[in-house]
């Protein structure tokens, strides 16, 4: 002891000595002298504490020239109140920058005390022993940071074990205290953050709490009997500990096939079971190698600190409570950024709460009279700057005195399976009469885990129907079959339960997550967003992505029978007929040959051709109707008129020939190429295309970057179910659905109107959905195989999907359509067109020879009435000579009677000259009056001679 005074105050005139030196060498005022207080739990303790910061006084290394460490340090009290007075009389007052804390193993003391009373004036507080979760608490311990891990980062240790052993499923029972919560919450985060061997993430099955102090544990350890896993996790303290070995050794759930892994306090029960592992801290006990590492890394923080930052006398009064000490808060952070690589602990370094890590563990197993063995070790690997698990498997004795590893998991027979409609994979019947059942080859199929239709009952069948009840056969499981509760097949999003906006998966992924199914039957696509959370099977059939569309129908207008042309030709065709028509008038007007008359049998004269004439010959040629009259008769003019026939037979045949195409043999295309359409990448096309939310197909559309464009676009058209889109593709509210292509193509088979686009992208396959770790992965692998080479998978194809469909709607392609009225309806309003014209020519025809006849009469009635006039002025003067030669033969002859004009009309009247039948007017009759003369000739009688009534009394003189 005298030795060691010496050495330190000699030590302190040597430093103290060139403390001048140092302070000119400074910015700011930094101290050279740092007291460090200890709270330890021994004398021992206490000693070799001072003995430390002795010696660290010479350690160039750590403590800079001109600085000096010194110690001050008490015992704890077993009373805390007195342990926190003690804290302000002895080291607060002696101005400490730090303060190491350490407690008994045994008993109920903590440095708690020290803890508040050292962060209040912000003094950071090094732990060497407590190793409760409550102290990772800033909020309460702002200033606490330890040497030892807490008991939750055994968790750490627990997770690459289970991957060591390879187990997947795990049962995690645990105290209610904060370190049992604790531990749970560190293992869950830590086995569900892994980068690397994701294919053997740990998943929890079932969570059993209870309350500290246990008498019994018989009913939680029922209701793991029925639990798939066989692994257990056990945090406990000594006392829970012995009572859950107790129970679970009374239901021989400490026998074969079962695997324990608990904490380092319930290793310490006096009934642990062979063959439990455990864990050990290494150096736990070892209070001086933990007193030894604090101090030093304290001083390297403060070596630290002192080249960067202002130091400031630390505080010395309890009584002082007025200002916080903002030295202290830097130094926490420094000394919380330190990396001790070779301490006596092994790797000396802390998180953000200031929790040593890289701790090192011994993995301890249970073997006979209760022995202790190490049978691994969990330690820093200096190579690998990590942590590293080593296990000697051969050296473990598992429970049941066994020395293989158990399986860890109890294969269940009857599963729990959930499938959803998707044509023609699952089909889904509603029963609308309760006393109906389903038929043979239906399965029941209610809607899992739903409170809004419990009532109905449905029936399932299809290609996944057939599929499981084979699988079910070959490898050997019952099963309940259910309907997706949502409709979905599950999406990955944000649930704001309880603010803490947690991404949870919906749908059958979400059922399949959450353990609360065993299996998905269905179309389930296999991407790597799903493969990260559920497991499986090998594709039991092999798709991609393609584009269903409506097949875009033909225009069938009013003018279709015109299409085969185009309008400028109809216009040179119609064009050339007149032009044709004028060129043979005028040849044959004016060629010397054309006019001559020809002696017809009949003795009638042939009449020149006339541009009427023309112009109806040469329709005529191009309608290849027949031409009785009116044919040209010079040379010239018929050498034209065999070229214009020579043009209208191509020009009929070409007709005739497009026509059949466009009308019969062409079928319409594709509006779209594929995925690289230039009109879906572009978002100001007018074109819409959506998918299905939530679907493998829109995990797609984000996973892939040049398709970011076109999938916000479509975003906004997504719908729900594929059935729904389906349906508006038919209706026309939707031209493109981007879905599986098994179940487009399916469509296609049965609707020949619908068309898939392009040729497939995406390329990946259906599999059966399984959870992380299920004993049935290999077997259904094994049994998708076998049904690929045996023909089974092919023959579902044949019945479910193909179903002779596709070679219909082949056959309806290749077969020619059949003509309808939309497509010749135009040729039919031509008709009614020239009905209506004749009708309207014929009506204007008879109005104009009406108005011609009326025209006609008046000017007969003008030519009578001067005809009358005529006739009377000239029998006048008829009458008058007839009268003066009368007069005169009378004169002659001697007679003196006076003769009249009456008695000369008399006797004109008696002897009249005969005239046949007289029409009262010109025109009315087309038979001509003959007159009879007294031979009996029949004389054509004039048109000029008026006819006249009997009665002349008017023309008496």
């Amino acid at each position: 002891m005298l030795n060691v005074n010496i050495y330190f105050y000699f030590s302190l005139i040597l430093c103290s000595s060139i403390k001048l030196l140092s302070a000119n060498q400074r910015d700011w005022p930094n101290p050279t002298v740092f007291n460090i207080g200890g709270v330890l739990s021994s004398n021992d303790s206490e000693k070799y504490f001072k003995e430390t910061i002795a010696h660290l006084n010479f350690d160039s290394q750590y403590v800079p020239k001109g600085v000096t460490y010194y110690h001050t340090a008490i015992l704890m009290d077993p009373n805390p109140i007195r342990t926190a007075l003690n804290v302000c009389k002895y080291l607060i007052s002696s101005k400490v920058y730090a303060v190491v804390v350490s407690h008994p193993l045994i008993g109920d003391l903590s440095p708690a005390a020290v803890s508040y009373t050292s962060g209040f004036y912000h003094i950071p507080v090094i732990g060497i022993s407590s190793r409760d979760s409550a102290f990772s608490d800033k909020n309460i311990h702002v200033s606490f940071l330890r040497t030892v891990p807490p008991y939750s980062h055994q968790a750490d240790v627990w997770v690459d074990m289970l991957k060591h052993f390879k187990y997947k499923k795990v049962i995690f029972i645990h105290s209610s205290d904060t370190d049992g919560r604790a531990l749970l919450g560190r293992f869950q985060t830590t086995s569900q953050s892994l980068e690397d061997d994701v294919d053997i993430k740990v998943q929890v099955e079932s969570v059993i709490e209870f309350e500290s102090g246990l008498d019994s544990f018989k009913d939680q350890l029922l209701e793991l009997k029925n639990a798939q896993s066989r692994v257990y996790l056990v945090y406990a303290s000594k006392h829970d500990a012995k009572v859950i070995f107790r129970d679970a050794s009374l239901f021989n759930m400490t026998d074969a096939g079962y695997a324990w892994i608990v904490t380092e306090q319930a290793l310490e029960a006096d009934n642990i079971p062979e063959g439990i592992l455990g864990l050990k801290l290494v150096n736990a006990t070892n209070e001086k190698a933990h007193i030894r590492d604090s101090i030093y890394v304290l001083a390297s923080a403060l070596r630290d600190m002192n080249q960067t930052k202002e130091i400031t006398e630390a505080p010395e009064d309890c009584d002082n409570s007025g200002s916080i000490w903002e030295t202290g808060r830097d130094l926490f952070n420094f000394i919380r950024k330190q990396v001790l690589l070779n301490g006596e602990t092994g790797k000396v370094a802390f998180d953000d709460q200031g929790d040593r890590i890289n701790a090192e563990y011994n993995v301890v197993n249970i073997q006979r009279k209760k022995k202790k063995v190490v049978v691994g070790k969990y330690f820093f690997n200096k190579e690998l700057d990590r942590m590293n698990l080593k296990v000697d498997e051969n050296s473990i004795v598992w429970p049941g005195r066994q020395t293989e590893k158990p399986e860890g998991i109890e294969i269940p027979t009857h599963l729990k399976v959930l499938t959803i409609e998707e044509k023609p994979f699952v089909y889904v019947r509603k029963l609308l009469d309760p006393q109906e059942a389903c038929t043979p080859d239906e399965i029941e199929c209610p809607h899992f885990n739903s409170t809004e239709d419990v009532s109905n009952i449905y029936c399932c069948k299809g290609y996944c129907m057939d599929l499981l009840k084979e699988l079910s056969k070959k490898i050997n499981f019952t099963y309940s079959l259910a309907l997706s509760p949502d409709g979905q097949f599950g999406n990955y999003v944000i649930r704001n339960v309880s603010g803490t906006g947690k991404k949870e998966w919906t749908g059958l992924i979400g059922e399949l997550v959450a353990d609360r199914a065993a299996m998905i039957v269905a179309p389930l696509t296999i991407n790597p967003e799903r493969a990260e959370f559920i497991e499986f099977s090998k594709p039991f059939k092999y798709q991609g992505i393609t584009i269903l569309e409506k097949k875009p129908s033909r225009s069938s207008t009013l003018v279709s029978f015109l299409q085969p042309f185009s309008n400028t030709l109809w216009i040179l065709v119609m064009i050339s007929v007149h032009v044709v028509a004028l060129v043979l008038y005028l040849l044959d007007r004016f060629s010397p040959f054309g006019r001559f008359k020809l002696a017809n049998t009949d003795g009638t004269e042939e009449d020149a051709l006339n541009l009427s004439s023309a112009i109806w010959f040469a329709w005529g040629v191009l309608l290849n109707s027949g031409i009785g009259e009116g044919t040209p008769r010079s040379f010239s003019a018929r050498v034209l008129g065999m070229v214009w026939a020579g043009f209208a037979m191509i020009i009929v045949a070409s007709y005739t020939a497009n026509l059949a195409a466009f009308l019969v043999l062409e079928r319409p295309k594709t509006k779209l190429t594929g995925i690289n359409d230039a009109r879906l990448r572009n978002t100001m096309e007018n074109l819409t295309c959506a998918t299905v939310k939530g679907s493998a197909v829109d995990m797609y559309f984000k996973r892939q970057v040049e398709l970011s464009n076109m999938y916000r676009t479509m975003e906004a058209n997504n719908y729900d179910t594929a059935e729904s889109a389906i349906k508006d593709v038919k209706n026309g509210k939707l031209m493109a659905f981007i879905w599986d292509s098994s179940r487009l193509e399916f469509e296609a088979g049965q609707d020949c109107e619908l068309v898939t686009a392009g040729e497939l992208f995406g390329r990946s396959g259906y599999g059966i959905g399984l959870q992380k770790g299920s004993p049935w992965s290999d077997d259904v692998t094994l049994a998708i195989l076998d049904f690929h080479e045996s023909g089974f998978m092919e023959s579902l194809d044949n019945k479910w999907i193909f179903q002779g469909n596709f070679q219909q709607c082949e056959q309806f392609e290749k077969t020619p359509n059949t003509l309808g009225l939309k497509n010749m309806a135009g040729v039919f309003i031509l008709v009614g067109a020239g009905i209506v014209g004749g009708i309207g020519l014929i009506i204007i025809e008879m109005a104009y020879k009406k108005h011609q006849i009326k025209k006609q009469k008046r000017m007969e009635l003008a030519r009578h009435a001067a005809d009358k006039w005529r006739g009377a002025v000239e029998k006048r003067k008829t009458l008058r000579t007839s009268a003066t030669t009368v007069q005169r033969r009378i004169k002659s002859n001697g007679v003196n009677e006076a003769v009249t004009i009456s008695h000369v009309y008399d006797k004109f009247q008696r002897n009249p000259p005969y005239y046949g039948a007289e029409r009262n007017w010109p025109g009315e009759s087309d038979v001509r009056q003959r007159r009879i003369d007294d031979g009996g000739g029949v004389q054509p009688v004039p048109r000029y001679l008026p006819s006249y009534t009997q009665d002349v009394s008017h023309l008496i003189v």
